[in-house]
Parts: structure tokens; sequence; C-alpha cells
């Protein structure tokens, strides 16, 4: 069985084995021991709420509680920017005109900003290849909304994601090599290497501050602004299914969309509620088609430092949701505990 749950310091060994297999591209999980042991202590701290909220970083694994071997690993980061610069690139606009010459042009520009300075950010998505079937992926995703529902108090109105931008298959950047290899003079993943430990004041020393023109890239580069990595397609879609969206903003090395939301309008704020686990005989009445449509169903304990989230089919019905001991075991529950429940998937009637 699979449970997502905070991370501890023991599973430092078993993230970096992970780490290894995530490619470039994902700054926030480098294969770098010092690096990893320092945001697990972090996160560790975080969930013990021993840092102020805007410097903490949840970090969270799936869990193969059968084998005991780690599936997958996401993070909220309660502020992004405070410490250190935060650069994106806005999408914006110029236009050019002469009425004497009847001409009329607009031109897509990409201005350096840091507007997104101080956001909550989700980031550090990856699921283990060997797991990626069924609702894995959307378990593991998913779960960090229902995190913010619980505990809305410890983040930022605005909500962040900055998705992985395309690259070819060889592992080739288009817009990197159309762009940033003009300003910095090295290879696209050693450039990633030094933003992943921290290195970024060298964007400010060596990007320009005045506006790019997109149409000045070579074709294949304006071509992926806004795109992400084919691997990262799923997780934009579900990212999307939550409440958030494409604002014109994207990263400035490979032009990946940055993703935004207000925590106020994410669909777990408004669908997920709060239910009490009833007792093992409430089971196959809870679990009734006449009473319930039966679905997989996302349900967390409410406890921030023992934070675990499961995927079930117990639909809660009344305030009352009947889990069977396995999955109570699993979430640190017992029966009279309150958990926090939201369906797996979007409902098309939103009255069923």
């Amino acid at each position: 069985m699979l449970v997502v749950r905070a991370i501890k310091a023991e599973d430092l060994d078993a993230l970096y084995v992970m780490a290894t297999q995530v490619g470039s591209g994902m700054t926030t999980l480098k294969p770098d021991m010092k690096m990893m042991g320092d945001r697990v202590a972090i996160a560790v701290a975080s969930f013990a709420e021993s840092i102020p909220p805007e410097k903490r970083d949840y970090m969270f694994v799936m869990e193969d509680t059968d084998t005991g071997r780690l599936a997958g690993v996401c993070a909220i980061k309660g502020a992004v920017g405070l410490t250190e610069p935060f650069y994106n690139y806005r999408i914006g606009t110029l236009v050019h005109s002469s009425r004497e010459l009847d001409v009329f042009t607009r031109m897509d520009t990409l201005y350096l900003s840091n507007d997104l300075t101080g956001s909550t950010e989700l980031c550090s998505l990856f699921l283990h290849p060997d797991y990626r079937t069924g609702n894995n992926g959307k378990l593991l995703s998913k779960s960090r909304f229902l995190f913010i529902a619980q505990f809305p108090h410890l983040f930022t109105e605005k909500l962040i994601a900055e998705m992985r931008g395309y690259q070819e298959e060889s592992g080739r950047s288009p817009f990197y090599e159309g762009l940033g290899r003009h300003f910095f003079k090295m290879d696209f993943d050693h450039v990633d290497d030094l933003t992943a430990v921290g290195k970024k004041s060298f964007i400010a020393e060596l990007m320009p501050r005045q506006p790019l023109y997109v149409a000045y890239l070579p074709d294949d580069a304006q071509a992926v602004i806004g795109k992400v990595h084919t691997s990262t397609a799923p997780a934009r879609r579900l990212l999307e299914q939550e409440g958030m969206y494409f604002e014109g903003y994207v990263d400035i090395f490979d032009a990946g969309p940055v993703l935004q939301a207000r925590v106020s309008e994410l669909r777990a704020m408004r669908d997920s509620t709060l239910a009490e686990i009833g007792l093992a005989g409430d089971w196959d009445s809870a679990c009734a088609p006449e009473t319930a449509v039966a679905e997989p169903m996302l349900v967390s304990n409410t406890t921030l430092k023992d934070f675990r989230m499961i995927l079930s089919q117990s639909v809660p019905v009344a305030g009352i949701v009947a889990l069977p001991d396995a999955e109570q075991q699993l979430l640190h529950c017992h029966t009279g505990d309150t958990v926090r429940t939201l369906s797996l998937n979007l409902r098309k009637n939103p009255h069923v």
C-alpha cells in the first residue's frame, strides 16, 4: 500500500538514490548529498514548526509500505525569493506604430522579473518510473493541495509551480541554446547545477535588464516558450485541474511555464471536507451504493508534524467516513479521529 507522508531524516539516503534518476531541468532535486541533507533538515524543522513559516520547505515522500521503498517525492516551499533572488521572465508586449507609414506591429518581449517573490511554491515532484501506474501520480501531486487546505494559514495567498521546460531527447534545451548560452557561456546542465546549490547571483550579473524581443530568437527557441518537458505534461494537467493556470511567466533557462493560483480559489479549499472516522460497523452503510457514489478519495490526517495521506474507496457520508483498520494504521489514526477528504478526480456534477 502507498502512503504520502512527511519526510524524515532517515529518508535521506533513499531520497538521494531517487534524485539520481531525475535528470536535468529540476533544480530543486539534485543528487548532491550536502544540499539534499540540508534540505531534509529544513523540512524536518518545518514539520516541527521550529522555523518561521516563510522559511519552511515541506517535503513529502510516497512510501510503499509493503517494501519500505520510496516511490516518489514532492514539496511545498513556504515562500520563495526572500533569502535569495527568484527570477522569471514575464512575457509582455511592445507596440511599434507609425501613422505616417501606416505601420503597426506588436512584438512579444521577455522581461527579467522578480514579480513572484514571496509566493508559496509547489516543487520537486518526482514519481519513480516503477510506480507510474494507476492513480499514483495523482495521489502524489494532489496530496500537497490537501495539506494546504488543512493548514492554509501557513502559506501565502499566491501559489506558483515552475514547470520543467521542453528539452529534446538528447537533453538539449532549444530556449537555452537560443538565448542563455550567449550570456552564460556554459552548458545548460552546468547552469542548472549552479542554481540548484544557490549560486544565483550570476543571473543578475550576466542577464540583460532590458526587454528581449522574442522574434530575435531562433525559431526553435520561440516555439518552446511556455512549453513543458514531455514527461512533465501529465503533472501540468493535474495542477490545472486543481485551479492553477498559466499567466505569462516562464523560467529564464528553459522557458518552462510558471503556473499560478490563489490559495483561496483552489479546489481543495472549496471542496475538501472534514469527517470523523466511524466505527467498523459503519463500513457497510458508508459504502452502500444508495448513499454514496463509489470513487477514489484522498484522505489525510490533520496532524502537521506527522502528516499522512492515502487513497481510499471510503466515501464520507453525513460527516462520517468508515476506514478499514489497515487504512487507519497508514494514517496513524483511530476511530473517532478527524480526517480531511477530497475526491481524487473532478466531479462532473458538483452536487453528486
